[in-house]
């Protein structure tokens, strides 16, 4: 547990404190377990950082502000204190809205962002079903929530994993899955709804990949690229967790990326 003034977050590492850093943010309702292959795999030639989100896991559970903007803010605060210099920042889902948040408002702890199925850009039927998920979310908190999670895998997703996610997601305290939610989409100066999105994006100064299930979001996405050496990947036939559907695929995209970063940089 490192005490960061404003928060007291769970966090773990691997890997020499001299090589470039990766910090690992899980999603919505999930902890920093969800990346433990992933960081034993690039711990060889990165130093890896594992924070579980504001009330979340095994960190500090505020009453207020369980939001993606403070969570930013924490890992600002984070990397601050750890010293690893600007870090590869790798979020899924509403981990990949707060990596992109990290990136905008504090550019200097951030090398490069890699956001997952992240948590921006909804539109149509998805930004019309917020409102009753929200209430929904406010009444029932993780119960509500673990339905979502539950249909968020493919078919032929590894076994035991919809079951670990469900079982995490219900661990999760209720006011941190509704006011999560509303940070993601609903409050003054959420980011998760497309025109909100794009204002968001335009900011980010950092290269960023981002890997969407969805080839519509992949397309959109690509439209708001300016930042030189940034892209969108789709990855079709993946449910949302594409990270843990997918975990060598992800090491091998993670490697790839931070070595292009680093050399660009050369």
């Amino acid at each position: 547990m490192i005490d960061l003034g404003r928060i007291r977050l769970f966090c773990t590492g691997l890997g020499a404190a001299d090589a470039t850093a990766l910090l690992l943010v899980h999603g919505w309702g999930g902890d920093g377990r969800e990346w433990s292959p992933h960081a034993e795999a690039l711990a060889d030639r990165f130093r890896v950082v594992v924070p579980d989100l504001r009330g979340h896991g095994r960190s500090e559970v505020p009453a207020e502000s369980n939001t993606p903007a403070e969570m930013a803010s924490d890992l600002a605060a984070l990397i601050d204190e750890l010293g690893t210099g600007p870090v590869v920042a790798v979020g899924h889902s509403m981990g990949g809205q707060v990596v992109n948040l990290l990136a905008v408002h504090h550019p200097h702890t951030v090398r490069s962002v890699i956001a997952l199925d992240p948590a921006h850009g909804a539109h149509g039927e998805e930004t019309e079903r917020i409102p009753a998920r929200l209430a929904d979310y406010r009444a029932r908190g993780s119960r509500a929530a673990a339905d979502f999670v539950a249909a968020a895998f493919a078919p032929d997703a590894p076994a035991g994993l919809r079951t670990a996610h469900v079982r995490t997601m219900l661990g999760t305290p209720d006011h941190v899955v509704a006011q999560a939610y509303a940070g993601m989409y609903t409050d003054p100066g959420a980011v998760g709804v497309r025109p909100h999105s794009e204002r968001y994006l335009s900011h980010r100064t950092r290269p960023a990949l981002t890997v969407w299930t969805s080839a519509e979001a992949a397309a959109w996405e690509r439209g708001t690229l300016h930042v030189p050496g940034s892209r969108v990947d789709h990855w079709p036939g993946t449910g949302h967790y594409l990270h843990e559907e997918h975990p060598r695929r992800t090491v091998r995209l993670v490697e790839d990326w931070a070595d292009s970063v680093t050399n660009a940089a050369v």
